[in-house]
């Protein structure tokens, strides 16, 4: 017993000038681990005499109880000392402002069509959609492409590789399937129900979104934001393109009024087919909307081809229409001095937060647009 109370003082004496938890853990394992001098007399119970294990047991283990309170009771100490130590050496300041929060904005490109959408609702226009992924029936045929047209070649269109019908669909080039979509006379269902179906004259609409193209550079991206707008009803005629248009250039640019004019073009599906140019002034490195006596050309634009109207189960004895095609992107360099295409579609934070608008100032012709 003299052994065991001599033990008892020693680790004790041990415990208690312990400096940390890790001196701590060394002392345990040194008392109470499978080596430990404390385990090593439980061992030598089984030797004993019963009468001899009867008198030591208990004196063992209750060592070993004891030695295992003050082990947890100093660890327990150390353990609240450390964490006053880091209170005391890691003070917070609450009083000191939070960092900032990183805002989003909304990106220049989804600013601008959104600021289009608004001015041609305003002249009664509706917003139609259309898939990414469409028919060369719906890019080039319906729309009066002639069979070896080179828009139809690889060098200019993305295509896929031909499907079991052995058909070969295509990244769309321009909005205007869209517009075939919804000229049609046909009993099929749209695929989702947000894809254009067909629509009765009078048609006024206007197709935003993702067109493809093999080209790349700084003022053009092999995919970039295009909005094209159609117009169906009895006596349409180029009058109604060039009030509509000028119309909206002026809004869009937020001036009083535009100086126009339309240079005879062709495309395939428009006829008689223009580009429109509008007055500028690009003296001082910038380009001014509505005053100088310089040109811009701004968008390609024409009356509906009888052909296309005939494609798509109109009578174009009784029809008429004009349709237009402006590029979101390219608007929106013009309008807010972006002078890069590309930088658009980089996802650099820096460029958003400087081009970026707010969320919640969303476009309104009657309290501004930008």
């Amino acid at each position: 017993m003299t052994d065991l109370t001599t033990l008892e003082a020693e680790l004790s004496a041990q415990v208690a000038a312990a400096p940390d938890v890790a001196a701590l853990e060394v002392l345990r394992v040194a008392a109470l681990g499978k080596s430990g001098s404390i385990s090593g007399l439980l061992k030598t119970l089984g030797s004993m005499s019963p009468d001899e294990r009867r008198e030591a047991g208990p004196a063992i283990n209750g060592l070993r109880d004891r030695v295992a309170a003050a082990l947890a009771e100093r660890k327990a100490a150390l353990e609240a000392a450390e964490l006053d130590a880091r209170l005391a050496a890691e003070t917070l300041d609450l009083s000191l402002p939070a960092p900032p929060r990183r805002k989003g904005s909304v990106h220049p490109t989804m600013q601008v069509q959104d600021e289009m959408i608004s001015i041609f609702a305003e002249m009664g226009f509706a917003v139609a959609e259309g898939p990414d992924i469409e028919t060369d029936f719906n890019n080039f045929t319906a729309l009066n492409f002639p069979e070896k047209h080179p828009a139809r070649e690889m060098h200019d269109t993305f295509f896929f590789n031909p499907g079991p019908d052995r058909e070969r669909k295509l990244l769309r080039t321009h909005t205007s399937p869209v517009q075939v979509r919804a000229m049609q006379r046909t009993n099929e269902k749209p695929a989702a129900p947000w894809i254009a179906t067909t629509m009765e004259p009078p048609i006024r609409i206007v197709v935003p979104g993702r067109t493809y193209r093999c080209d790349s550079d700084a003022t053009h991206t092999p995919m970039f934001h295009q909005m094209e707008g159609l117009v169906i009803d009895k006596g349409i005629h180029m009058g109604h393109l060039k009030w509509t248009l000028e119309t909206f250039i002026a809004r869009f640019f937020e001036v009083e009024g535009v100086v126009s004019r339309f240079r005879p073009h062709h495309f395939p599906f428009t006829e008689p087919s223009a580009e429109m140019d509008i007055g500028c002034d690009r003296s001082g490195g910038e380009v001014k909307i509505g005053t100088g006596s310089d040109w811009l050309e701004i968008l390609g634009c024409g009356m509906v081809h009888p052909n296309v109207l005939r494609f798509c189960g109109i009578d174009p004895d009784v029809y008429q229409g004009f349709a237009f095609g402006l590029g979101i992107d390219r608007l929106g360099m013009l309008k807010y001095g972006m002078p890069d295409l590309r930088d658009m579609f980089e996802g650099d934070t820096r460029w958003l937060s400087h081009y970026g608008f707010s969320a919640f100032a969303a476009p309104n012709p009657a309290t501004g647009l930008s």
